[in-house]
């Protein structure tokens, strides 16, 4: 039984109902307008984890990830002077349209998911092309007296028509004050807590509506995606912590007030990724992209591999030695997996099996699931052959391209292999003196050995 910690429940819980055999699950995609870095990458890691965890158990995932292309703000007072929202400044700086700036970075986005190996999302709506839904469930929110229109051609939701508002982040009504970036309360409001559902403009990207021409607001857009692709009933909503607050509570309330009933089984949050102890940010010139850490040497998925190191739920303080520990691992795996591939097959072993998977199926334990890993690599009561199967078994969750180097590297001589073995376990032993002869044995056959941090390679 896949268990995650349900942020709004605040305690870990089974996700999938008894005898189910489809999960549905939301994911908050990008906005469109620069490139992601590893921090926002962590975020849809989170859901590929889930969906594989969940496809390993004989279920079939049905994921929406949407894309956020045209006018939505981080909340109602986040615009420049001019009114442009972040795609049409950048835009503006790139001197571009904002549909050509929306689709260049959707498209980075996409080869970073897949240089991750993050599994492409069965629906992927962009907001732009989706306009229709949005403006369908406002009109159904007022017609229900959830929002109202106020005569600038602004749409509002209104919050005191929800009262459970709060129970994911714990931000009730009747403690919420005024933003710190508005100076004064907005007189459109009936209260300050209301939010936009559709806001005036005539600039690039806009739509004629029933209440003017203008632009939805950011919260929109995932509710009136989600239930359009998966249904008014869903089991999952993933999405990064700092997404709880607005942005979940409102979509919440948007869903619910238009089905009149919870719409989202569980809501699952990924926490906050640092960058050698800072939170990535322009300001601090510590953003690093995918396309940064392939510069540096090291293959983009040392970056999942470090990443899977910690609990997502956790805050992780991601640095270059992590990712360059993680990169030596990736390998040392990778050539493991070739030699043990030399061996005869056999079956997956059992116990390390049944530990792994039930990490797994533990609230995304893949610290604990990579530590076993690492027991069972060094074990010498297993064969070569069930390491082989096993690490096999566990790289369809993994995702690490652990059978990359099978047929890339130079086949062992006959016994060299048992011999490597040896010369593991002597060295364990700290038995010097067999270790030499073992090697000087290796040469003899035409195996040259070196020691290094990460344990012995050899080449011929």
């Amino acid at each position: 039984m896949l268990r995650l910690y349900d942020t709004r429940a605040r305690q870990v819980e089974p996700v999938v109902p008894q005898g189910a055999r489809i999960l549905r699950m939301y994911t908050c995609g990008p906005t469109v307008y620069r490139h992601a870095h590893v921090g926002n990458l962590r975020s849809y890691l989170l859901a590929d984890l889930i969906r594989r965890v969940a496809e390993r158990k004989g279920l079939r995932v049905v994921t929406c990830r949407n894309v956020t292309d045209v006018g939505h703000l981080v909340d109602d007072s986040d615009t420049d002077p001019a009114g442009e929202d972040k795609v049409l400044a950048q835009a503006r700086r790139e001197s571009r349209s904002a549909l050509e700036i929306a689709r260049f970075y959707e498209d980075a986005f996409q080869a970073d998911t897949l240089t991750l190996n993050m599994r492409p999302p069965e629906h992927s709506p962009r907001a732009s092309e989706t306009i229709d839904l949005m403006i369908e469930l406002i009109a159904r929110l007022i017609e229900k007296g959830h929002a109202y229109a106020v005569p600038d051609g602004s749409v509002f939701f209104d919050a005191a028509s929800f009262p459970s508002y709060g129970e994911i982040s714990g931000n009730r009504l009747d403690q919420l004050q005024p933003a710190y970036r508005i100076e004064a309360v907005d007189e459109r409001k009936r209260f300050h807590a209301d939010w936009a559902l559709w806001k005036p403009a005539d600039h690039e990207l806009t739509w004629e509506t029933p209440w003017g021409r203008g632009f939805p607001g950011w919260h929109i857009e995932c509710s009136a995606m989600s239930l359009r692709f998966l249904g008014d009933r869903f089991d999952l909503h993933t999405g990064g912590i700092d997404l709880r607050f607005p942005h979940h509570e409102d979509e919440r309330a948007q869903s619910n007030a238009a089905t009149g009933h919870e719409v989202v089984g569980h809501w699952v949050h990924g926490e906050h990724l640092l960058f050698e102890g800072r939170k990535m940010a322009k300001s601090t010139g510590n953003v690093v992209l995918l396309s940064d850490v392939a510069a540096a040497g090291i293959d983009p998925l040392a970056v999942r591999l470090a990443l899977m190191e910690h609990r997502y739920r956790q805050q992780m303080n991601l640095t270059w030695d992590t990712l360059h520990a993680a990169d030596r691992t990736l390998r040392r795996w990778r050539r493991r997996v070739a030699e043990w591939a030399e061996s005869p097959s056999r079956p997956i072993e059992a116990g390390y099996k049944t530990r792994i998977q039930e990490a797994l199926d533990d609230d995304l334990d893949t610290p604990l699931a990579l530590r076993l890993l690492r027991d069972l690599e060094r074990d010498e009561q297993i064969p070569p052959g069930a390491k082989f199967e096993t690490f096999l078994h566990f790289d369809h969750i993994l995702a690490l391209d652990l059978p990359a180097d099978i047929g890339r590297i130079p086949v062992l001589p006959a016994g060299a292999g048992e011999l490597l073995e040896q010369r593991e376990r002597a060295r364990s032993a700290a038995d010097w003196a067999a270790s030499d002869r073992i090697r000087d044995e290796l040469a003899d056959l035409g195996v040259k050995v070196a020691d290094t941090p990460d344990g012995q390679t050899w080449a011929l």
